[in-house]
C-alpha cells in the first residue's frame, strides 16, 4: 500500500492497517533520496519535532504524532541484530536510530504506537544503475525474511 506525503492521511492508513488487517508486523519502506547505494535499518520512532510541512502544507498539531504518546517507541525487530546478521552483495546496509522527523518518522512511530511495537522501517536508496530493481527486491526480501524470524523466535 502506498501512503500519502501527508501526516494526517498517512495516519489514517497506518490505523487502518492495523485495524483491520492485524497483521503480525507491519514493515515500511521509505526514500532515503540521499542515500546512494545504501539502505536503513530504524530501530525507533520519535514522537515529536514535525515541524516540516507535509505535501498539503500542513504539520501535525504540537509537532508531534501522538499528543499522549511516548516519547520514543522501539520496534520490537532488534534491527541491530538484524543489520549484523545480515548482508546482500552489491548494497550496504546501516542502523540508524533516527528516521529524520518527517513523513517516514511520523508513519513509522503511528504504526509502532498502533501495532505495540510490531512495526519495521526500512529507508531504500533511490533506483540507478547500481541499486538496480532486481537488487533492491531482493535485498529486502532478505531481511523482511529475517524480521519474520525474529518475529517466530518472539512468539515461541
Amino acid at each position: 500500500m502506498q501512503l500519502p506525503v501527508v501526516y494526517q492521511k498517512a495516519k489514517e492508513q497506518v490505523f487502518k492497517i492495523w485495524k483491520t488487517l492485524q497483521p503480525l508486523l507491519t514493515v515500511h519502506v521509505g526514500l532515503a533520496s540521499s542515500a546512494k547505494a545504501i539502505i536503513i535499518l530504524e530501530q525507533c520512532g520519535k514522537n515529536k519535532g514535525y515541524q516540516e510541512m507535509d505535501a498539503c502544507g500542513f504539520h501535525p498539531e504540537g509537532d508531534c504524532c501522538m499528543l499522549d504518546g511516548p516519547e520514543k517507541i522501539e520496534s520490537t525487530i532488534n534491527m541491530k541484530t538484524l543489520w549484523k546478521n545480515i548482508s546482500v552483495e552489491g548494497i550496504d546496509i546501516i542502523f540508524s536510530r533516527d528516521a529524520g522527523r518527517y513523513i517516514c518518522d511520523y508513519t513509522y512511530y503511528t504504526s509502532l504506537y498502533y501495532g505495540n511495537g510490531r512495526a519495521a522501517f526500512i529507508h531504500v536508496p533511490p533506483l540507478s544503475k547500481l541499486v538496480t530493481v532486481d537488487l533492491l527486491g531482493k535485498a529486502l526480501q532478505t531481511i523482511i525474511l529475517e524480521m519474520l524470524k525474529q518475529c517466530g523466535e518472539e512468539r515461541e
